[in-house]
């Protein structure tokens, strides 16, 4: 039996991948590696289809390393104590894992000493964001590279590979042009979908000439519902959330429904949940907290079912008043974060060292937290909470007079002096 179309045609160097130039590129980040002979650990995340297994695999090709595949899921302790025990014996060895974001606690202590003394070089491979789902210890040790959905002239590219490679179709499939756009058109920057759809296409109209009308009976459904555009599919996603933030709740549902019916709950289900803490945030948390049920609810019946508890959480979030006050605070934070690492103050860490008893944080008087300096001493006047001026919800409201009450209040970094002043006013 012959295997899939997209497993014969699997690049086996970075010279044979379409797309992606920034990663395997003349000058990309991979190939530069490649050049160097110098092997990395890196993480690749971005949607499916885009090539993140074959990227993985055509880079450990490129190196002439020894290669080792396996899943965070299926793969146990044992099958990863088994594979760092057979990198002793090969130089380099890369591991490719797939969905690393799941991979456990148990298993990232057995690899992380060997990621860091580079006994392996481990490559992941995700569809999740890993700056959340990928845990804080395996992020330090890769780079993290994002593999983008391939453009229409890319996958056209691809596909006119596919028809004259010997493990393809060898030159005998006949196709036009048009087609081979439409069908690129409609994989919303998926590969693997478009190949899927080559090789249909090859069994239905086996030895005919392939044409627009013929693949059109076929490709019923694009996939995420792309037509001339090749970022519907994300144009779809960023309409929803744009058309929550508007209250339009029969904009919102049509982009939802178009995400439905291309059977995309994944992205759907994402982007609810970000727009939920995103824009509707502190005017109504409990709209949130709705939100979080309905994807629970949604994930557990699955496609068609899920439309209807997503569809109660689109229109509340539509009808719900709005505030971006919490986002656009930790936004900041984060640039300053990222510009001003700075040292956390010593009565404030977890242990300590070398500070006086006086000098140490308060667990035996309560009564002080409320005036003391948490934010380091060079950014201490800094302020991230910008409380909204039009809240409407009686909750944002009482929450921003209360952070306009705590304002007031003259914090300090001087321990021992706020607890003699304060024993003394008590």
């Amino acid at each position: 039996m012959r295997k899939p179309l997209a497993f014969r045609i699997r690049p086996n160097t970075l010279n044979d991948i379409i797309g992606q130039k920034d990663l395997v590129g003349d000058n990309g980040f991979l190939t530069n590696s490649v050049n160097a002979k110098t092997p990395l650990s890196f993480i690749l995340y971005g949607p499916p289809g885009t090539g993140k297994t074959t990227i993985a695999e055509a880079y450990a090709h490129s190196l002439n390393a020894h290669l080792i595949k396996l899943n965070a899921v299926t793969s146990n302790k044992k099958d990863i104590e088994e594979a760092i025990n057979e990198a002793k014996y090969y130089e380099p060895t890369i591991v490719i894992i797939d969905e690393i974001h799941r991979i456990n606690k148990d298993k990232q202590d057995i690899l992380l000493p060997f990621v860091e003394d580079g006994t392996i070089f481990l490559i992941g491979a995700t569809t999740a964001n890993p700056y959340i789902s990928i845990n804080r210890a395996i992020r330090s040790r890769v780079h993290l590279l994002e593999v983008k959905p391939l453009n229409i002239e890319d996958i056209v590219e691809g596909l006119k590979r596919a028809i004259v490679n010997k493990e393809g179709y060898d030159g005998k499939l006949e196709i036009d042009e048009d087609s081979l756009k439409y069908i690129a058109t409609s994989s919303g920057g998926d590969f693997r979908f478009a190949l899927n759809y080559l090789e249909i296409l090859s069994i239905s109209y086996k030895d005919q000439k392939i044409n627009l009308e013929m693949v059109k009976k076929i490709l019923k459904v694009s996939n995420f519902l792309t037509d001339k555009d090749e970022d519907m599919h994300y144009d779809s996603v960023s309409a929803m959330q744009k058309s929550i933030r508007g209250s339009d709740v029969n904009a919102a549902l049509y982009y939802a429904a178009r995400l439905c019916i291309a059977n995309d709950l994944q992205s759907l289900t994402r982007r609810l949940l970000v727009t939920a803490y995103e824009d509707i945030g502190i005017a109504n948390p409990q709209a949130c907290m709705r939100t979080k049920i309905a994807i629970d609810s949604a994930e557990y019946v699955g496609l068609p079912e899920a439309i209807i508890p997503l569809s109660v959480a689109i229109v509340d979030l539509c009808l719900s008043p709005k505030s971006k006050a919490a986002n656009s605070a930790i936004n900041e934070a984060m640039q300053t974060a990222s510009s001003k690492p700075l040292p956390v103050l010593d009565y404030l860490k977890f242990t300590p060292v070398n500070v006086k008893e006086e000098d140490k944080y308060p667990y035996d008087r309560p009564e002080l937290r409320i005036h003391m300096q948490y934010l380091p001493e060079i950014l201490k006047q800094a302020k991230f909470y910008k409380p909204n001026k039009n809240a409407s919800s009686s909750y944002e409201k009482a929450l921003n007079e209360n952070y306009l009450k705590l304002e007031k209040i003259i914090r300090s970094s001087n321990l021992r002096e706020l607890r003699k002043k304060y024993l003394k006013d008590n």
